[in-house]
């Protein structure tokens, strides 16, 4: 039996934008996170343990602003939090620590694992708690103002799978999804590499992130090409078709694990700890009403080799073995 968890159109407040070198949406590692923190407390009140997670953005406003005759945008930022007493800060400005933010309305859906007991009364007491935990959850720094609607559902056969598909992609519509595509990553960046052997990882990223144009001549016949000559400009196409964006995907070590309490200045001293960085990665925004299995939506942790990544890719044996003998220094 399948089983899913619908959080629909929650609307958030002031959540953090900048993931790495991108922004505009949150990383994927802080949906993940908050549907983590919400299965541990699930665990110990009714036995449930959720697993992957579908995000689809229904409305986003980043804080930024476009200054008069200039191209560039610049998050507009806010003196937080204002100068108590007893503050140095007393009586003057407080300084600015840049963040940028964004309100955003998501909708997520969550697959559940475990039995819920109790028949229909069950069901409702269990989306009575879940309500109330999710709302003093934060969500990528954000507050969480309302949820429009706490649903859950399950499907036995193939059939009632089929007609829960159709409800959600219903109940989701209009919004757009986020899907993994790093395989189209992997894919362009081998094609770089048969042109031009010193090509890096990061290249490929940048072509699917980059707005490109290209100069044509206008030539006249018999006409030579020289500085003078005109041309029009078009539009070069990214390497592969849809709404492709950069997006950081997780982490990845630089460093041996160390022993709890190992390192100073740690926020937990009884975990271990690793120093990492931010991986990178590109995702597509799809519309739900093209998702042909809720499966094929759900994000997922996946840990190998000292890469903590988030991906929506049901790997094989066989491409986890060709993953791990591409040993990129940039995904």
């Amino acid at each position: 039996m399948s089983t899913y968890i619908t959080l629909k159109k929650i609307q958030i407040q002031n959540a953090n934008c900048v993931a790495g070198l991108t922004y505009g949406f949150p990383a994927v590692t802080h949906f993940l996170g908050y549907i983590h923190a919400l299965s541990r407390k699930l665990q110990q009140s009714h036995q449930l343990n959720l697993g992957g997670c579908a995000i689809i953005c229904h409305q986003h406003q980043v804080h930024a602003y476009q200054p008069q005759g200039r191209g560039d945008y610049i998050f507009a930022q806010t003196r937080n939090p204002s100068a108590l007493r007893g503050s140095k800060y007393l009586g003057k400005s407080s300084p600015i620590v840049e963040e940028g933010k964004m309100h955003l309305t998501v909708s997520l859906v969550i697959e559940c694992k475990g039995l819920i007991t109790g028949g229909e009364a069950g069901i409702n007491l269990l989306l009575q708690h879940l309500l109330q935990l999710c709302l003093t959850q934060k969500l990528a720094g954000g507050v969480i103002n309302t949820i429009n609607q706490v649903v859950i559902e399950s499907a036995s056969t193939d059939e009632e799978e089929d007609n829960l598909l159709r409800k959600i992609r219903r109940r989701l519509l209009p919004g757009f999804l986020l899907l993994d595509r790093s395989n189209y990553l992997q894919k362009h960046f081998l094609k770089l590499q048969a042109t031009n052997p010193e090509a890096e990882m990061l290249e490929a990223w940048l072509d699917f992130s980059a707005l490109k144009f290209q100069a044509e001549a206008i030539l006249k016949k018999d006409e030579g090409l020289d500085e003078k000559s005109k041309a029009n400009w078009k539009y070069v196409p990214k390497p592969e078709s849809g709404y492709l964006v950069p997006i950081t995907t997780g982490f990845r070590a630089i460093s041996d694990v160390y022993e709890a309490g190992g390192v100073t200045n740690t926020r937990d001293t009884q975990v271990p700890f690793c120093f990492v960085e931010a991986a990178y990665g590109i995702g597509e925004w799809q519309s739900p009403h093209r998702l042909q299995s809720i499966q094929q939506a759900l994000w997922h942790y996946q840990y190998k080799e000292g890469w903590y990544l988030c991906t929506t890719n049901n790997t094989t044996e066989e491409q986890e073995t060709e993953s791990k003998e591409d040993n990129f220094d940039f995904l």
